[in-house]
């Protein structure tokens, strides 16, 4: 396969200009944003050094810095258990280890996140932002399967024209607002305004709350820092939505069980036109993203995903790609992420 170059990625936009380009983001936009702070080994070495005699014992056997393959190993090994009618107190034990590991990566994220949206340089975040721009100009979606603020961030400080993540406030007492009492405004909430949404975070993100009834999305107030505002919450015993779960399949079945991840991932499946994706490698954990731009491909033509432009960075990826592109229902194409230069 030819590998391409962002510009000719852009060139394709311009060309089809009646077309939406959709982007798909994975955590190689973080990383290429900072890898000290968002690579699988900082995330490692971080939940490494917790004083936890079970999560030292599960990293020292699973020889993985991939916490995807450690969670999949876990549930592997507590279904065998069930299989086989295994001790209750080792099942119990093993699925303890995997709440825990997951409450220490989402910990682990937390604690490396930058502290705030200006860490992120003037000439970073505009930078991105005008990447950003690209896709929603064409009227195209932004997905991501990232955990952390980085999106969020960007999309905010430079208040990025048309992007619409869902959420929005409800009135709660129009009837003592006529009487002439002053308003009284809700929490920002996601689905008042999902109609139009175009900014999907596939496996959660540390601003989204589900508290049971709705979904909550965090934001800046003239008091406290996002950051600061979701330790608050996580203090206080509540934890962002967040999928962590092993394969595709397992991650597919958590999606499932949540309505805000359920309606992401439905919108995905119905993307139409282009996909570009950047930092996403497409492994073995994503083949639920692969069956959704797959379902995307297979829909009516006036509906459906012609192409995907998927963003490499080495030898050893283009490899990757060009091994599974038969499994794409769409015409898939590479290019050098490193072209993109979204972080400037």
């Amino acid at each position: 396969m030819k590998l391409e170059t962002f510009e000719d990625v852009e060139k394709s936009i311009k060309k089809n200009s009646k077309r939406p380009f959709h982007l798909l983001l994975g955590n190689g936009f973080s990383v290429a944003y900072a890898p000290t702070i968002f690579s699988y080994n900082a995330l490692y070495d971080f939940v490494d050094k917790l004083d936890d005699d079970d999560l030292k014992t599960i990293l020292s056997v699973i020889e993985t810095k991939n916490f995807e393959i450690v969670m999949q190993h876990l549930d592997q090994f507590a279904a065998l258990i069930d299989a086989f009618g295994g001790y209750a107190d080792l099942k119990k034990r093993v699925d303890a280890a995997s709440a825990k590991l997951k409450s220490s990566l989402l910990d682990a994220v937390k604690a490396l996140h930058p502290e705030h949206v200006f860490k992120v340089s003037e000439e970073q975040s505009q930078a991105c932002a005008r990447f950003l721009k690209t896709f929603l100009g064409t009227g195209g979606s932004i997905y991501s399967t990232n955990y952390d603020l980085l999106l969020y961030w960007v999309l905010m400080r430079n208040e990025v024209e048309g992007h619409i993540d869902g959420c929005g406030r409800e009135l709660l007492n129009p009837e003592e607002v006529e009487k002439g009492e002053a308003e009284d405004w809700s929490e920002l909430l996601w689905s008042k305004h999902r109609d139009r949404q175009n900014v999907f975070y596939l496996h959660g993100a540390l601003q989204f709350f589900d508290t049971g009834v709705s979904i909550v999305k965090e934001e800046y107030d003239v008091y406290n820092h996002l950051l600061q505002k979701i330790t608050n919450r996580m203090n206080g015993g509540e934890y962002p939505i967040f999928v962590t779960a092993g394969d595709g399949r397992q991650k597919l079945t958590h999606i499932r069980h949540n309505r805000y991840l359920t309606y992401c991932f439905d919108k995905l499946c119905e993307a139409q036109g282009s996909i570009v994706t950047f930092g996403f490698r497409f492994g073995d954990q994503d083949e639920h993203i692969v069956d959704a731009i797959n379902a995307a491909a297979r829909r009516h033509p006036n509906e459906k995903l012609w192409s995907a432009y998927i963003g490499v960075y080495s030898d050893s990826d283009r490899e990757h790609i060009e091994q599974i592109a038969h499994k794409f229902r769409c015409k898939v194409r590479i290019f050098d992420a490193k072209t993109a230069n979204v972080w400037g």
